[in-house]
């Protein structure tokens, strides 16, 4: 059951997203998480202790956040299902956990501001990357949104919606929980260094799998996408992904550097201090808005490709 249930939310997430009137009535599951996230953090990571002392802090914040995740999970799953038609209240909800249709309009956006100015597309790349945009060139805003990507179809799409088709809303939760933490406290800065570690290696864990399953779905992808390389995607990912500092980032940004014949990856800056990042791809460096465009093509039928998996899950199961 869960796999259709994977399915019909990402249908249900595609055709509506997370409507903007709701967020701005309720919020979103991302930003309650990260308030607690935030509670933890404030309330128990203190600078006063010691690094293992507040690294066991970490460890039981993110426990506990776990707890209340996966519990409340199966509470809201056991009481969506005892209603009639139960799975499709139960599919709105675990939509919201997904984010297949924000992130293509989000790097659309980028695509059209480049296409307008520079200025336009860095105020738009800026959105949705974390790096210094005010040096970037044309190039540098291309590879940033295919980027972004390619590691947000992975982080946004095909994570949750694996965790979903396995473990149900728990599943889905509790990753996306995790994820949340990681992206607030899982960074190598002097106060989350020790707090975060748990989040950071728990959030590890819980990718291997679906980080290259997407790099997979990048590949097939390319197989219906008229000038692009499914060997090439598969190629770049085996030979490049380690290369990242992230242990599952780089196999989807180095499959959709593959099969576009893109270069990407490279020295970026944050908060004024360039990092000689690892190169991934042996294409072109000089992308373009086109070639975001092109990016989202193989997105949207790599897209497609999960969801015929997730169907021929939900058939299997039912044999």
């Amino acid at each position: 059951m869960n796999f259709g249930l994977a399915l019909l939310a990402l249908a249900i997430e595609a055709g509506v997203g997370y409507p903007d009137a709701l967020f701005r009535k309720i919020g979103h599951p991302a930003t309650w998480m990260g308030a607690a996230i935030d509670a933890l953090d404030r309330g128990l990571n203190r600078e006063s202790d010691s690094f293992s002392r507040r690294r066991l802090n970490g460890a039981i914040a993110l426990a506990a956040l776990l707890l209340a995740t996966v519990g409340i999970g199966a509470l809201v799953a056991r009481l969506a299902l005892a209603l009639p038609l139960g799975w499709i209240a139960l599919a709105i909800v675990a939509s919201s956990l997904l984010a297949q249709r924000s992130l293509h309009d989000h790097v659309a956006e980028v695509a059209d501001a480049l296409a307008i100015s520079l200025e336009d597309g860095r105020a738009a790349v800026a959105k949705i990357v974390g790096r210094d945009v005010t040096a970037l060139d044309e190039a540098g805003v291309a590879r940033a949104a295919i980027e972004s990507l390619a590691e947000n179809f992975s982080d946004g799409v095909v994570a949750p919606a694996l965790w979903l088709a396995v473990f149900g809303l728990p599943g889905a939760l509790a990753y996306k929980a995790v994820n949340t933490a990681d992206s607030m406290i899982g960074h190598k800065t002097a106060r989350h260094r020790a707090f975060g570690w748990a989040a950071a290696r728990c959030d590890d864990l819980m990718n291997v799998l679906p980080a290259r399953a997407a790099a997979i779905l990048l590949a097939i992808g390319a197989l219906t996408l008229k000038g692009a390389s499914p060997s090439g995607a598969l190629a770049a990912a085996r030979r490049d992904a380690a290369r990242h500092v992230s242990p599952n980032a780089g196999w989807p940004e180095a499959a959709i550097a593959g099969g576009l014949g893109l270069k990407l990856g490279g020295p970026r800056a944050y908060g004024g201090k360039t990092v000689d990042a690892a190169v991934l791809g042996d294409g072109r460096r000089d992308a373009n808005a086109q070639d975001i465009d092109r990016a989202l093509a193989l997105y949207r039928r790599s897209t497609v490709m999960l969801w015929f998996t997730l169907a021929i899950g939900a058939l299997a199961a039912r044999i």
